[in-house]
């Protein structure tokens, strides 16, 4: 569940607590966490609506002005998707994303390097085209704020795999995302700068 950019100091700050989404199923549930670029968010509720029940109030909440803006959104006006549903889901801040501290701690130790080495082989293992972990450090490493189109083609990789597989990255704390392309974080260079495999800079 994505919200825009324009949302994110809004729900950092608690103004947004409700989100409206048209699905065939919900891709979070009550109880659980969602990251996002505002920090960590606590899914409090996930119900079912009827959009031309929705109100003002709920529609301020989600950070839209009216409730038809929210129906526009939802796609529901004037023609509904037969096999989606309105969902309005209820969540409030849990707290920063804790990815960014991890990604700030450089400090390796053997344990933490062990960890690393086991979760990354993991991907490595379970990859139809064979390992991929080491050199996708290795070409952000060397090509920092690169555009991802231009990264997966030093690698022969195909776009939307190539970026799934950054994203698995940056979930270990070992890239971050930005406005243009990636980097690796300090835990990210320390851990490849450590690792005899790894390609020159």
């Amino acid at each position: 569940m994505l919200f825009p950019a324009p949302l994110w100091p809004r729900i950092a700050s608690g103004e947004v607590t409700v989100a409206f989404r048209s699905w065939k199923r919900p891709t979070v549930k009550a109880g659980g966490t969602l990251i996002t670029p505002a920090g960590q968010l606590a899914i409090d509720r996930v119900e079912v609506v009827d959009a031309a029940k929705i109100t003002r109030a709920d529609a301020r909440r989600a950070g839209f002005d009216d409730a038809d803006a929210v129906r526009t959104h939802l796609g529901t006006d004037p023609d509904p998707d037969p096999d989606r549903q309105a969902y309005r889901v209820r969540f409030h801040l849990l707290g920063d994303d804790p990815r960014i501290a991890l990604r700030a701690d450089d400090h390796l130790s053997a344990d933490d390097r062990a960890l690393l080495d086991r979760k990354l082989a993991g991907l490595d293992q379970r990859s139809p085209t064979g390992p991929w972990t080491t050199a996708t450090l290795a070409v952000i490493r060397d090509h920092p704020a690169v555009v991802s189109t231009d990264l997966a083609e030093r690698l022969g990789d195909e776009r939307p795999r190539f970026k799934l597989r950054v994203r698995r990255l940056k979930a270990l704390g070992l890239t971050e995302s930005l406005e243009v392309g990636y980097r690796l974080s300090p835990r990210g260079a320390t851990y490849l700068a450590g690792d005899p495999t790894a390609p020159g800079g």
